[in-house]
């Protein structure tokens, strides 16, 4: 059992880490649900400002992606704040990010003239990121609905990297596409774009004509080729080990044997009486 903290500030720290990564009480469901929420609205607030809008909506899609910015900048500093190691919190891969997605759009409230360079510079590309955060919400098997076997995780984290290559490659080729190519006006015709190039169908009906977009192209590819089936090893991989016996050899100290085996694959001894003894 841990000790209890020491001082208030310590006290208020520990409440706000556990609030953070809590999945059971009401409180941390709710703000786990909340998260996921905002999360979703933010990535479709960026997929909405790609189409061609009139000046109310825009407004308000962007007086939307500032308030749930605002929220997810709090979330980071409260994060940092109740980290017991706030470096180790810092270089986590998630809190990096969290700070990446609204990097973008408090760029653009403190340096108003930062606004030309979002349209067409390498804060609009930035915005691609926004889509990592779903990561956060796969770390552990425990969700606000309830606990998650293992396998059901690897699978939801396989099928959320294929969506996350798909959306990004997405989000990086309209933004270095969309101001050259006629083909590529909003967000949906990149998506269609990368669907089509990646599932190697090739149309042909939308290319790219820029220098940039050919290297998103290459290394869209690239990443599908290695992030999904590396995603999907580590499926197949469990499901082997599932098949394995756990006995440890007592000679070897092996652990992990096939069903059929009846003597250790490191050293040869006879293993089968251990667990193939009657009911």
């Amino acid at each position: 059992m841990g000790s209890s903290p020491s001082t208030p500030m310590e006290a208020l720290r520990e409440r706000v880490r556990f609030y953070l990564l809590d999945h059971r009480t009401p409180a941390g469901k709710v703000i786990d649900v909340a998260l996921l929420v905002l999360n979703l609205v933010f990535v479709a607030v960026f997929v909405a400002q790609t189409y061609a809008v009139d000046p109310a909506t825009e407004a308000r899609l962007w007086t939307v992606e500032v308030l749930i910015a605002g929220v997810f900048a709090v979330e980071y500093v409260l994060r940092l704040y109740g980290a017991r190691n706030r470096l180790t919190e810092f270089a986590n891969p998630y809190t990096m990010v969290d700070l990446l997605s609204v990097l973008p759009t408090v760029a653009v409230l403190v340096a108003p003239v930062s606004a030309a360079l979002l349209n067409v510079g390498f804060l609009r590309v930035l915005r691609v990121v926004r889509v990592l955060r779903f990561y956060r919400f796969t770390e552990d098997e425990e969700f606000f609905f309830g606990t998650v076997s293992a396998g059901a995780l690897r699978a939801m984290k396989l099928l959320l990297t294929v969506l996350v290559v798909l959306f990004v490659s997405a989000g990086l080729f309209y933004s270095v596409e969309h101001r050259a190519n006629p083909g590529v006006s909003n967000f949906g015709d990149a998506f269609y774009y990368v669907v089509i190039t990646l599932t190697t169908t090739g149309f042909g009906d939308i290319v790219p004509v820029t220098r940039a977009g050919r290297w998103v192209t290459v290394a869209s590819i690239l990443g599908a080729i290695i992030l999904i089936p590396w995603q999907a090893g580590k499926i197949v991989r469990a499901w082997t080990s599932d098949d394995e016996i756990q006995i440890t050899c007592p000679q070897s100290g092996l652990t992990g044997h096939d069903p059929d085996a009846s003597h250790c694959k490191a050293c040869g001894h006879v293993i089968y009486q251990e667990y193939d003894s009657p009911e």
